[in-house]
């Protein structure tokens, strides 16, 4: 029996399908450690212009058929770009934390954050098991506590097929055009 892992694993994240709803037609869409481009793959086949990052040039040489391409080493070199703003961005199995505020900011009003990684209590069924990449209770929702989010799903908890402890999140960057209702964010 294979044990396939999240890292490996071909298809979209199900959290990333579930909330691709949220994401306009037409938007642009960042994926932070995009790897072999699964998730550039998932937007691109609905519309989307996708832009990946990554520092694996093998990786990226798969997922520069999806879209376009950054090579950069996002945890020690400068971010690859700065003011630039994404309809989504999305990251799975990705964490470092000084980065944070800059994903933020790369989320443009309007816009959507996907978000889905590793969570304390992974330590007891594998890697990565270091608190460094292993988010803390409640994390995610306090990245998105300020006034200019709308956090329109999290989870915190364990999934079994493979073992590991997750967190996830949803949310929406308020702004950008005046409504009259508020808005819906179909669940």
């Amino acid at each position: 029996m294979t044990t396939t892992t999240p890292h490996a694993d071909p298809q979209p994240s199900p959290w990333v399908r579930r909330w691709t709803p949220l994401v306009a037609d037409g938007a642009t869409v960042l994926d932070v450690a995009c790897g072999r481009g699964r998730h550039m793959r998932w937007f691109a086949e609905r519309g989307h212009a996708v832009t990946g990052i990554d520092r694996d040039a093998d990786a990226l040489a798969v997922a520069r058929a999806w879209g376009t391409v950054v090579q950069a080493d996002i945890e020690n070199g400068p971010w690859p770009l700065p003011g630039q703003r994404f309809g989504a961005v999305v990251v799975t199995n990705y964490l470092w934390r000084p980065l944070m505020p800059t994903l933020l900011d790369a989320v443009a009003p309007g816009g959507v954050l996907i978000y889905e990684t590793f969570a304390d209590g992974n330590q007891t069924v594998g890697k990565p098991s270091r608190p460094d990449f292993l988010l803390q209770p409640g994390e995610l929702l306090r990245a998105c506590a300020g006034p200019g989010w709308r956090v329109v799903a999290y989870e915190d908890g364990f999934l079994p097929s493979p073992e590991r402890f997750v967190q996830r999140m949803a949310a929406v960057r308020l702004g950008g055009v005046a409504v009259k209702d508020p808005p819906r964010y179909p669940l």
